[in-house]
């Protein structure tokens, strides 16, 4: 089986190394522990990789957050892809800063990358891995603070978590979104795991 994973960001230097981007970023650090390249093809960038002999295809997204569905639907049909073996990564205000959670699906949660891909699929039945950004903004400020830039303090934790994202994508095709779950999902990074640089 050939397991698509998608990470959500937004195309454009403007975007950059902002907290709606860590799909983005997420994937971009599995591609290079992977040993492969992104190209460019039509609706994202694609990257080939292998898990214990299981194909993976990394794709990102040019559709723009609101539009990922169509990127997805696209390598999906392409790619002859089934509905389990789609994992889509993305960012999620509702948990805090570097925490992780593997869902088998639900609701998109406000989520306009989520909600899009839904839409296009016709099924909200899929697994998806939520990256914690925190909700450290004053009322009103929710669309800064999503397409702001990490801060100082945040990138210290970030190695940790694109390393643990890693550990559970590669889980989530080896043993199952079910196993996943119950393997990571309560596992906290604790601080003194990142390193003490900046990425």
């Amino acid at each position: 089986m050939k397991y698509l994973i998608v990470g959500l960001g937004n195309i454009g230097p403007e975007y950059r190394d902002t907290r709606h981007n860590i799909g983005f970023k997420v994937l971009d650090a599995f591609a290079k522990a992977s040993n492969t390249i992104f190209e460019e093809k039509r609706h994202g960038s694609v990257a080939l990789a292998k898990v214990k002999g299981h194909a993976l295809l990394l794709l990102k997204p040019n559709t723009f957050m609101n539009n990922s569905g169509r990127a997805v639907n696209y390598w999906m049909q392409k790619e002859k892809v089934e509905l389990p073996a789609l994992l889509v990564v993305g960012d999620d205000l509702a948990l805090p800063l570097g925490a992780i959670r593997l869902r088998a699906g639900g609701s998109d949660g406000g989520h306009n990358g989520l909600k899009s891909v839904a839409e296009w699929l016709g099924s909200r039945q899929y697994a998806r891995l939520r990256v914690g950004i925190g909700d450290d903004f004053r009322r009103g400020g929710q669309v800064d603070y999503v397409l702001g830039r990490w801060t100082p303090e945040e990138q210290l934790l970030l190695p940790a978590m694109q390393a643990r994202c890693e550990e559970m994508i590669s889980a989530f095709v080896l043993t199952g979104v079910e196993r996943t779950m119950n393997v990571y999902n309560n596992k906290e990074i604790a601080p003194e795991d990142p390193p003490a640089t900046p990425v």
